[in-house]
């Protein structure tokens, strides 16, 4: 049970988190003069915020790469359908579809399977940042 309840904080919970950070964050920046470029201006300050905090959370554990895809996934669909349901059909904005939107769909996958092959080779090189 208790693998579960972490896979699922790891999954649905930081997933559902940095979907809900970047669409916060855009609300504001919307009404900014960035709005134009809103979708460059969240992907530009938001991968190195989610890098940051993913090696964080996972950092010490010993999760497979297989994990790290899983997490990948789940969190690129969470992106995709929390994106079509409160962007595209709340704001009726079937233009939202750019290509930072496919960069950001990528990094949401890509992200934490690069994340998990960075701590893996730590681990694998006996390097353990942890702290004490």
């Amino acid at each position: 049970m208790n693998r579960m309840h972490s896979a699922l904080k790891d999954t649905a919970g930081l997933g559902t988190i940095f979907w809900l950070t970047g669409y916060l964050a855009s609300i504001v920046l919307y009404f900014s003069s960035l709005s134009s470029m809103l979708g460059w201006v969240i992907l530009v300050m938001f991968t190195p915020f989610t890098i940051l905090v993913t090696w964080w959370w996972f950092r010490g554990r010993d999760l497979s790469l297989q994990y790290f895809a899983g997490v990948g996934v789940v969190w690129t669909v969470i992106a995709v359908i929390l994106d079509y349901l409160f962007i595209v059909l709340l704001f009726q904005s079937p233009q939202y579809y750019a290509p930072d939107v496919f960069i950001y769909y990528a990094l949401m996958f890509c992200l934490p399977v690069m994340v998990g092959m960075f701590l893996n080779r730590e681990k694998s090189a006996g390097i353990d940042r942890q702290p004490g």
